[in-house]
Parts: structure tokens; C-alpha cells; sequence
């Protein structure tokens, strides 16, 4: 810290607050791991901004193209403050098995030469940054299965609920030390914490709004998926910043996640398009998107886990598994899930979590000194016990906490639009805007 005199009253808030700690003479950054994070921070926010917002509103109806695209940004604007305010704390500060402590509110004691126990080679600023995206997308994504009907104010409220309720908890139990760690779950990029609860979130929060008027009785289709084909290509190369960067450092542990990424994503993408094509007797730019994205998720917690050709298995039962759980399961269900966040990023990450557990090799993940991690195939039936269990305890507490955030927007704001307002599109009726004719 600073050489400060003791102060009182507003002063000492301000001296706590602003005051920026003066570089130590020593560090333990490293210059290659620091540029490599920045550009891995860089490529999760394009995830984002603009891809997911543009792979959503391709697949929405004209009427709807600029409410989904402002959902993604509202998500991003409101994670980015709470994630300073206390979310980073609360997340990876502190030892608790359950949740984190106020130590770094308002990233107050994070000075130039701060460094975080959980990334060693970079500064602790950035590393806060990047888990930052990983809570922005997370979020957003869960405003693909309300998509077309969930008032805009409605969706605001969640993400701050949820994002304390429900994604700072389990990124603690995870990635912050907290009890799933200490078990031994292995979720290298975000299975859990991120496409299951974003998942199961979706699913629960489609349940409680209900269908959109119309479904399966008028057409519905996508108003432009030009868009959700850009938008997935923006997806797929930021997931080499999403699933390489969480090795916090370049290195061949990233490179080998960064190409089980990429080959899980063209096995998913092709199995998905070959089962619609079998089928329904041709194959669809929606499926092949779609297969896509399953691959991606689905490979995200095993990663830095796994060899790259077991990144091909991984995808090509990611395209089948998604492929069936986002048809022929949600039409016998007939909840509407309207972008299928839980059939992919849900189903994905349940799917990714075990298989993890399964295909984990030692050699990939082992560390000067310390051994690495080892799945079934090398013998550890213990891994795929306390993955199960992880996501066993992750859904459920994700089950409950999104109910309660819906509940409590309900009473404060109401969760879903008037029937007028459906009908008219939420553009106009929320925003005021629309598409050019």
C-alpha cells in the first residue's frame, strides 16, 4: 500500500478506495502470460459482445432482433459493476467452503503489483477482468430461453439476483478454493459453473414464463440467420480465448485446449447436421450452428483435461446427445425454450462434466512437481464419482436459486410482457425501435 498517515472519515474511504499500491521492486508477473491473458480477456467479451448477441438475434423473430441484441448488453454493463463492486470478492477472495469474503470490495486492495494465488504469473487486475467475462456471458446466455417474452426491467433485476444468488457461489465452490475444489472437481473452462447454470437456469426460467404465444401453432421461424452464422464464428474463435485462456498462461496446456476446442466444435457440428439430415431428409444452417455450439460447450470443462483427438469424441456425442435433447426431448416435454440454452449449453455441460471425468489424461495437466489429473480410462473411477457429484449439487442449487431470483422479479417488476406487447414485438413495445423495413 501506499505511505499514508492514518486518516479519518471520508478521507480514509477515499485513501482505501483510490489509492493505488506503488509497483514492488520484484514481481511474479510474467510478460508472455500477461499479453496472452489480455488478448484471452479480450476474446471471451467479443464472445459476448458482439457474438452471442448477434447468434441470438438471428434467431429471434424481426420484431424481436434489437430487445434480444439489448439483453446482451444490459448483461454485460450490469455483471461488469456488480463483478467490482463485491461479485470478484465474493468469488475468489477468501477460504470459506461455501462462498468468499469482502476483502477486495470495490477491487480496492488490488494494487499494480497484486498478484492472486489462483493465477501467479499475472496481475491480479487481470485475472479479476477475465472471470469477469466468464460471469458477463453466463448470465446473457440465460436470456436465450426467455428470449421474445421476458420484460426487459425483468431481465435486468435477474442478472443482478442470479449473478449473487446463484453464479458467484458455485464459481466459488469451484474455481475459488470452496468445497467442489477441495473434493476434486475438475471443470477446467466452466461445464458447471457456467453451461449448467446458464442452462438449468434457462429451463427453469422458461418453465415459470411459459410458452410464447403461438408456439407450435403459428411460425415462429428465425428473422435472419446470416446473423446467427456470424455470430457463431465470433462464438467459436473467442472460445479459444474462453477454453485456452483458463490455463492463465500461454503455454502447451492452453495450445492443447485451444485444439480439442476447435475439434470437438467440427464433430459437433457435423453429427448434429448428419442426424437432422438423416432425419429430415437434408441438413439445415440452424443444425450445423447449433452442433457447433454443442461441441463447444460440451468440450469447455474437459479441455485442458484431455488429448485433442479425445476433443472429436467429446463433440460427435455432443452433436447427438444436443441434437436429441433439443428436438425430440422438447417436444415431448413441450416446455419452449426458445434458443435451446438448455438442451445445448445445459445438456452440454452436464455431458462435458462427466466426460471430463472419463477421458481426463495425467500427462496434460501435470505440473512441475505436482501429478495430473486422471479419468475411467486411466483407471480413476473416483474422478467420474465427484464430477457426478458436482453436478449433482450444482443443478440443484441452481434449480432453487434461479426460482427464488424469478419469484422475487415477479413481485417487484412481473417477469413477462403483456399479450398487446408479445404481439407488437418487444422492440417497439419495450424500446421503442425497430428494424428497418
Amino acid at each position: 500500500m501506499t505511505n499514508r498517515l492514518p486518516v479519518v472519515g471520508l478521507g480514509a474511504v477515499a485513501t482505501c478506495l483510490f489509492a493505488v499500491p506503488a509497483l514492488a521492486a520484484e514481481t511474479k508477473i510474467d510478460a508472455a502470460d500477461t499479453a496472452f491473458m489480455v488478448v484471452a480477456t479480450a476474446l471471451v467479451l467479443l464472445m459476448t459482445l458482439p457474438g452471442l448477441a448477434l447468434f441470438y438475434a438471428g434467431m429471434v423473430r424481426k420484431k424481436n432482433v434489437l430487445a434480444t441484441m439489448a439483453q446482451s448488453l444490459a448483461a454485460t454493463a450490469i455483471v461488469s459493476l456488480l463483478w467490482l463492486v463485491l461479485g470478484y470478492s465474493l468469488a475468489f477472495r477468501g477460504s470459506g467452503p461455501l462462498i468468499g469474503d469482502a476483502s477486495a470490495a470495490m477491487l480496492a486492495p488490488i494494487g499494480l503489483d497484486s498478484v492472486s494465488k489462483l493465477a501467479g504469473t499475472i496481475p491480479e487486475m487481470l485475472f479479476c477482468a477475465y472471470q469477469m467475462t466468464f460471469a458477463v456471458i453466463t448470465c446473457a446466455l440465460v436470456g436465450g430461453a426467455t428470449a421474445e417474452r421476458m420484460k426487459f426491467s425483468a431481465f435486468c433485476l435477474f442478472c443482478a439476483l442470479w449473478l449473487f444468488i446463484v453464479y458467484i457461489p458455485s464459481a466459488h465452490w469451484v474455481w475459488g478454493g470452496g468445497f467442489l475444489a477441495e473434493w476434486g472437481l475438475i471443470d477446467f473452462a466452466g461445464g458447471t459453473v457456467v453451461h449448467i447454470n446458464a442452462g438449468v437456469a434457462g429451463l427453469v426460467a422458461a418453465l415459470m414464463l411459459g410458452q410464447r404465444m403461438g408456439y407450435r401453432r403459428e411460425n415462429l421461424a428465425p428473422f435472419d440467420l446470416s446473423m446467427a452464422f456470424v455470430g457463431l464464428g465470433l462464438l467459436w474463435v473467442g472460445w479459444f480465448g474462453f477454453n485456452g485462456g483458463s490455463a492463465l498462461g500461454i503455454g502447451s496446456r492452453a495450445i492443447y485446449a485451444i485444439v480439442a476446442t476447435h475439434f470437438s466444435a467440427c464433430a459437433g457440428a457435423l453429427v448434429w447436421s448428419g442426424l437432422e439430415w438423416v432425419h429430415n431428409g437434408r441438413p439445415s444452417v440452424l443444425g450445423l450452428i447449433s452442433g457447433a455450439v454443442a461441441g463447444l460447450g460440451t468440450i469447455t470443462p474437459a479441455s485442458g483435461f484431455v488429448l485433442p483427438w479425445h476433443g472429436i469424441i467429446i463433440g460427435a456425442l455432443a452433436g447427438g446427445v444436443c441434437f436429441w435433447t433439443s428436438t425430440a426431448l422438447k417436444a415431448r416435454l413441450g416446455y419452449d425454450d426458445t434458443l435451446d440454452v438448455f438442451g445445448v449449453h445445459g445438456v452440454g455441460g452436464v455431458l462435458g462434466t462427466l466426460l471430463a471425468g472419463v477421458f481426463a489424461t495425467a500427462s496434460v495437466s501435470a505440473t512441475a512437481g505436482q501429478a495430473g489429473v486422471s479419468g475411467l480410462l486411466e483407471g480413476n473411477a473416483h474422478q467420474l464419482a465427484v464430477q457426478a457429484a458436482g453436478v449433482a449439487i450444482v443443478t440443484l442449487w441452481c434449480v432453487a436459486g434461479t426460482a427464488i431470483a424469478l419469484k422475487i422479479v415477479d413481485l417487484l417488476v412481473g417477469l413477462r410482457v403483456s399479450p398487446d406487447d408479445e404481439r407488437l414485438g418487444l422492440d417497439l413495445a419495450l424500446h421503442g425501435e425497430s428494424l428497418h423495413p
